[in-house]
């Protein structure tokens, strides 16, 4: 028996401590519901679930974006769909202005109400916004830069690149000269493009050329500042001119007729066009064309030949980042929606064939914007679709994460009732220790 050391009290105490460190880790995985706590409890283990945590932490966000996505998809679409119902209403009133019932002051009213709802499609366009960010002005659309060129559209097929075409030959108008008289001796009617010009008896030759002038304009033709030449507004070989005149307004002369042409374009196939591209021209406007839905079109600007470059960028869509990693990405985008894109903006119920043409444009517009809309509606499909995987994909990866690092309650409690028994136990066995030198001390007495 020894009292300088108490050696059982030593080994019962260091083994208490252990306990009591091994109570303490018990006690911090039940009260923090994890597993790992610090590095030392498992470094393998802490690697793994702080990379899965990261993925899961990158694939809720990645959710949330795909469902902003989304709105701002629905957000565009819903303001097509207004600008779908206006152009059904502005066929609806070309329809009614193809009727010959109609006086040319009721097909003026009409008018009215298209222009405004030509303004209304075009305000719609440049204001329709999400978090300030512009939807239908043709922003999120590829950028193409091109000099002497208007009204760029292409398809998302059309990958970025510099595409040559060279103009060989510009489109022109149909023309018809004429020689007005210096004055009317006998009331008759000059007829242009269908359109009867009443020429009464009497008129001055300024009368003259103001009313053939004002005529004109509602035929599609322009007559020339010095009254020689009459020229359809058209440019192509759908160009109309047709002049008559009743014989009564002798001397009224009609000349030479100038055909019109369409464009002539050729396609550089060493740039970004390939062998088997194709353009149809129709005046001046040009639509090239290829395989896998290939397509560009553009206006040309009037009597413009020689080389012409199209620089096209993969600048402009909306990228939306759908994926928890680098590169894991979608492209969004959505071409202009105004009514020069639409090929609307020159509808004019009050010319001879203009209430004809806009059923026409209208429909073609109609076709367009139902496009866009098809692919819209696509594109929010394939959100919700990368919103549903995304959550399915952080589920099974929380599942996942959780059998590495959260602690199974049920065993930890248990193995906490034990630790607690044997500090206990320890605690006891160490008051009994301590009183070993006691007995050691009755020996002297």
């Amino acid at each position: 028996m020894k009292v300088n050391n108490n050696i059982s009290a030593v080994i019962t105490n260091n083994q208490l401590l252990r306990t009591e460190d091994s109570l303490a880790a018990s006690m911090e995985r039940l009260s923090s519901g994890l597993k790992i706590n610090h590095a030392k409890d498992n470094p393998s283990g802490m690697a793994i679930s702080n990379k899965m945590q990261a993925q899961i932490n990158g694939l809720d966000q990645a959710s949330r974006n795909s469902s902003d996505g989304t709105s701002v998809l629905e957000t565009a679409d819903g303001a097509l769909n207004e600008v779908t119902a206006m152009l059904q209403r502005m066929r609806e009133l070309a329809v009614q202005a193809a009727n010959d019932t109609n006086s040319q002051s009721e097909k003026e009213a009409i008018q009215v109400e298209i222009d405004k709802l030509k303004e209304e499609v075009d305000r719609i366009s440049s204001t329709t916004e999400f978090n300030t960010k512009s939807l239908l002005d043709g922003s999120l659309d590829n950028r193409v830069y091109a000099d002497n060129v208007s009204r760029i559209q292409i398809s998302e097929d059309v990958v970025a690149g510099e595409y040559h075409f060279e103009v060989t030959q510009a489109a022109t108008q149909a023309k018809q000269s004429i020689t007005l008289p210096t004055s009317i001796a006998e009331s008759g009617v000059l007829t242009v493009n269908g359109y009867g010009i009443y020429l009464e008896k009497g008129m001055t030759e300024d009368e003259i050329k103001e009313a053939v002038r004002a005529g004109a304009e509602i035929a599609e033709a322009e007559l020339s500042p010095d009254g020689t030449t009459l020229s359809s507004k058209a440019y192509g070989a759908d160009a109309k001119m047709e002049v008559s005149v009743d014989s009564t307004l002798s001397p009224f002369g009609i000349g030479t007729y100038e055909a019109p042409k369409d464009a002539e374009i050729t396609i550089d196939s060493t740039s970004a066009f390939t062998g088997t591209a194709t353009v149809v021209t129709e005046g001046n406007k040009l639509t090239f064309t290829d395989v896998k839905g290939f397509e560009m079109s553009m206006v040309l600007e009037a009597g413009v030949t020689g080389d012409f470059n199209l620089n096209v960028t993969d600048m402009g869509p909306m990228v939306l980042q759908i994926g928890a990693n680098e590169g894991q990405q979608m492209s969004v985008k959505i071409p202009a929606c105004d009514t020069k894109s639409l090929y609307i903006d020159a509808v004019d119920v009050t010319t001879v064939l203009g209430a004809q043409r806009a059923i026409s444009q209208c429909d073609d517009a109609i076709a367009s914007v139902n496009k866009v809309r098809s692919s819209l509606g696509a594109y929010t499909n394939r959100l919700e679709s990368a919103t549903k995987s995304l959550d399915e994909t952080s589920e099974n990866m929380n599942s996942a994460i959780s059998r590495i690092s959260d602690v199974d309650m049920a065993i930890e409690m248990t193995e906490y009732t034990r630790l607690n028994v044997l500090t206990q136990a320890a605690t006891s066995a160490l008051s009994q220790a301590n009183e070993l030198p006691q007995m050691a001390l009755q020996l002297l007495g």
